[in-house]
């Protein structure tokens, strides 16, 4: 009974925002940047050589566009932050972004890219977080010569949303693969947690040295609760696999202390943290029917090309084994935008970040 109220109450959730997103039509701000992996590829993957890609059937069944390289059915959560910031079209990726399009911002996002430069090397090629900002750099520069005034770029690039979501890929395809990667027999769990942050904190001084001004900075989802983490591991039983929650625990634990410094040592920007862990609690998902994912999957989590999904795509939290559906997207933005809980971002979400 308590899992039919709890999908009952998501679903009025969803047809809620859906409402929300038709009535917005002017953009809050004049950009909007995006920074990540998988959670926020819109095509970046395509060109790489590389097995994290979805530029296959059956991801993008339901979106406009059709199959893009999103890892998903339809929409991203950043997608939809984007409709909800009243943006008309998809930020386009950075890979075939063009030149009358990089005003209205450019997304980074690559599948299976970490904060560390290794992390996701065993599935091939993939723009690293540091990649990511080089060609954030190369974008900004751009812009620059398209505007031909770097007073007003500058004062332009500091009005834009940017959205950093980065970091589960160095626990699922760095830290958790002992047999690829030696990172989890150098670090304990707190090392690895705390020189992540440290290298978190310095790509964020990057970014902010680019220009950004407004940065919304996601804290990682209860990565043990997935399908897929779930297959991988022993759960003894349990709805998610706990060890994993606890490995990531130690780098989530970091991140508001890290945003409050980055606030008082740099007074004319605006960090934020959006509380992935709150937001999507995926140890109730976790017991939910709902569960599993829509489309049948390889051993990486990925959707088997050509695959037949589930019918009835609304009802599913994932898509794939560690990726959620546009429903589950949906979920995500809707409270990224608007905090229903003072424990979902602080000391912002994105509708008051964007009127700073």
């Amino acid at each position: 009974m308590a899992c039919k109220i709890s999908l009952l109450f998501f679903l009025l959730m969803v047809l809620g925002f859906i409402q929300q997103v038709v009535m917005l039509v002017e953009p809050q701000v004049p950009c909007y940047f995006i920074f990540g992996d998988a959670l926020v590829d819109s095509g970046n993957n395509n060109g790489l050589v590389t097995r994290a890609k979805a530029n296959y059937t059956p991801y993008g069944i339901d979106f406009p566009q059709g199959v893009t390289g999103r890892f998903t059915n339809g929409r991203t959560y950043a997608d939809i932050v984007g409709q909800l910031l009243g943006f008309p079209n998809f930020i386009p990726p950075y890979a075939t972004v063009t030149d009358e399009q990089i005003s209205t911002g450019v997304n980074y996002g690559s599948g299976d890219s970490g904060i560390r430069e290794e992390t996701g090397s065993h599935m091939g090629d993939r723009f690293s977080l540091s990649r990511q900002l080089r060609n954030h750099e190369a974008i900004v520069s751009r812009l620059s010569s398209l505007q031909r005034n770097k007073t007003f770029t500058n004062d332009y690039l500091k009005k834009c949303i940017y959205n950093v979501n980065i970091g589960s890929d160095d626990y699922i395809n760095n830290y958790l693969m002992p047999n690829n990667y030696n990172t989890s027999k150098v670090y304990t769990t707190d090392q690895f947690g705390e020189v992540l942050v440290q290298q978190y904190s310095q790509q964020l001084k990057t970014l902010y040295n680019l220009g950004a001004r407004k940065i919304a900075v996601f804290s990682l989802a209860l990565i043990g609760c997935t399908p897929t983490e779930i297959a991988r591991f022993d759960n003894k039983g349990r709805p998610c696999v706990e060890s994993i929650n606890d490995a990531i625990k130690p780098f989530n634990d970091r991140l508001k202390p890290l945003v409050d410094r980055l606030n008082q040592e740099n007074i004319d920007a605006s960090f934020t943290l959006i509380n992935f862990t709150n937001i999507v609690p995926l140890e109730t998902v976790a017991r939910l029917p709902i569960n599993v994912p829509c489309c049948q999957v390889r051993e990486d989590g990925q959707c088997i090309p050509n695959s037949i999904p589930c019918l009835v795509r609304a009802l599913s939290v994932f898509y794939d084994g560690l990726h959620p559906s546009d429903t589950g997207n949906i979920a995500i933005a809707a409270r990224t935008y608007k905090a229903i809980s003072p424990l979902d971002a602080s000391p912002y979400d994105i509708s008051h970040l964007a009127k700073l």
